[in-house]
């Protein structure tokens, strides 16, 4: 009788990754991989070795100050590894002309690599300032519409109107980016990355048989994350604007400005706990962010797949259990 092939307990691994274009990114504990299914087919693997702020700066670990760190760490190593992965697949319609003299002379006193640097800020600010827009000063905006329709509104009734609004936009934009030809190929990626942590953590030999029967929602998504931080908000929208009585819609969109920051500290505290704990509770949070990966998260193909175990093997640590979570 042959001998069963022994596997490793199951553990929950600290590593984490991103989908890209056609691409996917895998962050170690001291490593960060991207891997790039080129248009020859061929992968390109850039690997590079993590150095935490925390390390040198002992105080941005704390609890709180961390989680506030960590996203915007998170923010500035997503969007680099996206415009990288970008440069593998230009825009076949659009024609290579001339630097313009705007361009020449920012070249020229930045230099290439600042110049990037500069294109990369300023994607990270549109983006997180389209993301302000439509997720939190939109929907206070629109609840300001209703109060005005019904004056005698209480005020908990906007704060509930502002969240309830806040999920149908949030809703929608997945629902909507699902939809997309493009973005459904960067989703699968996201799968193909679900599939290989799951593999991994079940203690598998990382093979394409291996991964592609592992589930593709994964309770540890950076979408659950943000579902998190959208039920924080309107947990501390009912908490505190009820008391205040704050009616202005130009004052409530300042105050949700400021409670930003303790919104994604005491997120990313919350998200921490449930991803490193098993019980009712973390079932329960981490419950609508699975549900909504149905729309975030698709089946990948075994070239897809294969990227994700390229990128896994690359951060992998040395030491067993040094990337237990």
């Amino acid at each position: 009788m042959p001998e069963e092939q022994k596997t490793e307990p199951k553990f929950r691994t600290m590593i984490g990754g991103q989908a890209l274009i056609e691409g996917i990114m895998m962050m170690g504990p001291k490593k960060k991989s991207v891997v790039v299914r080129k248009q020859d087919g061929e992968l390109e693997i850039k690997t590079e070795e993590r150095t935490l702020i925390k390390d040198k700066y002992p105080i941005l670990g704390w609890p709180l100050i961390r989680g506030v760190v960590n996203f915007c760490v998170s923010m500035v190593t997503g969007v680099k590894a996206l415009m990288y992965s970008a440069e593998f697949y230009p825009e076949d319609d659009v024609e290579e002309t001339e630097p313009s003299k705007f361009e020449q002379w920012l070249n020229q006193k930045l230099g290439n690599e600042k110049l990037m640097s500069v294109f990369m800020t300023l994607a990270m600010v549109i983006g997180v300032g389209v993301s302000v827009v439509l997720f939190i000063l939109l929907p206070t905006l629109l609840s300001g519409g209703v109060a005005w329709l019904i004056p005698a509104m209480p005020s908990w009734v906007r704060s509930v109107i502002e969240g309830v609004l806040r999920i149908v936009i949030f809703l929608g934009y997945l629902i909507a980016s699902s939809k997309l030809k493009d973005m459904r190929r960067v989703y699968s990626y996201h799968g193909a990355e679900h599939k290989t942590i799951f593999c991994y953590e079940a203690g598998l030999p990382l093979t394409v048989e291996n991964v592609r029967k592992q589930p593709k929602h994964h309770p540890r998504c950076g979408t659950s994350f943000l579902f998190i931080v959208i039920f924080v908000s309107i947990m501390v929208t009912v908490l505190v604007f009820t008391p205040l009585q704050i009616d202005n819609t130009w004052l409530r969109m300042g105050l949700h400005l400021l409670l930003l920051p303790v919104i994604v500290a005491v997120t990313g505290e919350l998200n921490r706990y449930v991803g490193g704990h098993d019980n009712l509770f973390c079932r329960i949070v981490s419950k609508p962010g699975m549900a909504i990966q149905r729309w975030t998260t698709f089946e990948p193909d075994d070239s897809m797949i294969e990227v994700g175990i390229a990128a896994l093997k690359e951060v992998l640590p040395d030491e067993k259990g040094t990337d237990t979570w």
